[in-house]
């Protein structure tokens, strides 16, 4: 986003602004565990930027590898608080704010699994099914406020961490970062202002 002009604000629990050495990037050090923890965050952003344009909500997690019947209450719990509690939480924090504003773009990272689950990721297919469902219902209900919103599903992402994970697979098949963070600024831009609620596959060549 800071390539295509965009000031940007990225928010985690351990951030600096040497993560991103330019002067439109603002680190905010906080978490999502909380609707109020959320709101203060937002209003920071705001106290320096005025408006939040785009909401790209990245934040998630995986826990894999049991059954449905093997997978305990911890594992199923903290699934859906790594990735759906915490998009609840920026949402209820920024959607009034663009609802002011009238317009906004809100994009959240998905995982293939939402649509397509697989033996042994139960918890986290849920999940993943569940903020699909939770976004498409913000683009219903903000519609009438110029404020589109849309999830994009990944397949398998060639990062540093799967590549470790995974030691024998065929990246090759895998999904470059690169062609989702191309689809977020397509979505943030004038060409994505007429696509909402929608759940967008990218698979890779691995279909």
């Amino acid at each position: 986003m800071l390539d295509v002009g965009f000031e940007v604000a990225g928010l985690a629990p351990r951030i600096a602004g040497s993560d991103f050495a330019s002067p439109r990037f603002m680190p905010v050090a906080a978490s999502l565990d909380g609707v109020e923890t959320a709101k203060k965050a937002v209003d920071s952003i705001l106290a320096r930027f005025e408006n939040i344009d785009v909401l790209v909500h990245t934040v998630g997690g995986f826990a894999g590898g049991s059954s449905v019947a093997e997978t305990d209450d911890a594992t199923f719990q903290r699934m859906f608080k790594m990735n759906v509690d915490s998009t609840f939480h920026i949402l209820r924090a920024v959607i009034p704010h663009m609802r002011l504003a009238n317009s906004g773009r809100i994009i959240a990272i998905g995982s293939r699994a939402a649509e397509s689950p697989g033996a042994g990721v139960g918890a986290y297919s849920a999940s993943k099914a569940a903020l699909v469902s939770l976004l498409r219902t913000v683009a219903l209900e903000n519609k009438d406020a110029g404020i589109t919103a849309n999830v994009i599903l990944p397949g398998t992402i060639d990062t540093p961490v799967n590549r470790s994970a995974m030691p024998g697979a065929d990246t090759s098949q895998w999904v470059q970062p690169s062609s989702i963070a191309s689809l977020i600024v397509w979505l943030a831009g004038d060409s994505g202002k007429d696509v909402t609620g929608a759940a967008i596959p990218v698979y890779g060549t691995g279909l």
